[in-house]
């Protein structure tokens, strides 16, 4: 029972910070391309590649990683904005956004996780 309160509460913190901070860089972004939800899901990536390389115990993981990440980041907004540019035929802006989310992604993940397992 711990765990699911445990991953609630990380849930409620990290979508209120995702939505916070993805709205905050968003405005001073008003172009149309999505770097609020880039730059939070690049940040989450590193985060949680540097909370797995720690190795930290099943409850902080479950608080931390599976809650807060969880809520945190967020794949389904990524398609839909995705999905959108390319609707709208912002091609360059569809492409750029799927490579730098997945190319820098799994690479910020990859060092988190390498500083994680030295920390």
């Amino acid at each position: 029972m711990s765990g699911i309160i445990l991953v609630s509460i990380g849930g409620f913190f990290g979508a209120i910070s995702r939505f916070v901070i993805s709205k905050s860089i968003q405005r001073r972004n008003p172009k149309g391309f999505p770097l609020g939800t880039l730059a939070v899901n690049l940040t989450g990536a590193f985060l949680l590649g540097m909370l797995t390389g720690m190795q930290i115990n099943r409850h902080v993981q479950a608080l931390l990683g599976i809650g807060f990440m969880g809520a945190f980041t967020t794949f389904s907004t990524l398609k839909l904005e995705s999905e959108q540019l390319r609707k709208d035929k912002k091609y360059k802006a569809f492409y750029r956004y799927l490579v730098l989310s997945y190319s820098i992604g799994i690479l910020f993940a990859f060092c988190g996780l390498i500083i994680g397992r030295r920390l």
